[in-house]
């Protein structure tokens, strides 16, 4: 017997399945430099690329610390997109997922800086921003 609780599914709904399949297929060159390195974190620090919430798909997001890690290329720097990201993040972050934001030439340029921000967000309850 199947029961419904009432609860509705945010997390990685499969009508978004080919969307995050297609981005992880497709990483941009920061996204892959930073997910070599998040995904040999240890023990009990899982990082995901790709994480459906909602009908938003997260860059990265670690479900044990409610984490999520978008990285930002040139298009995000934009007016429209800027606003549309900020609605977004607002989204996410009101059901308490943490959210910090890179851009590509940070990861690229300062990946020991991005990994240290990480590191210290997945030790607080507080969102220390970079």
């Amino acid at each position: 017997m199947r029961y419904n609780w009432g609860v509705t599914k945010i997390y990685n709904k499969k009508k978004y399945i080919d969307t995050r399949r297609r981005l992880r297929k497709n990483l941009t060159e920061a996204e892959l430099l930073l997910w070599t390195v998040l995904k040999t974190q240890k023990p009990g620090v899982r990082f995901r690329r790709q994480y459906g919430v909602k009908a938003f798909v997260l860059d990265f997001y670690c479900p044990a610390h409610k984490l999520a890690i978008e990285v930002d290329g040139g298009i995000h720097q934009t007016d429209r997109q800027s606003a549309i990201d900020i609605d977004r993040q607002r989204i996410i972050e009101n059901l308490g997922i943490r959210f910090l934001r890179f851009s590509n030439e940070q990861i690229k340029k300062n990946l020991t800086a991005v990994l240290k921000i990480i590191k210290e967000n997945l030790t607080t309850k507080q969102v220390i921003s970079p």
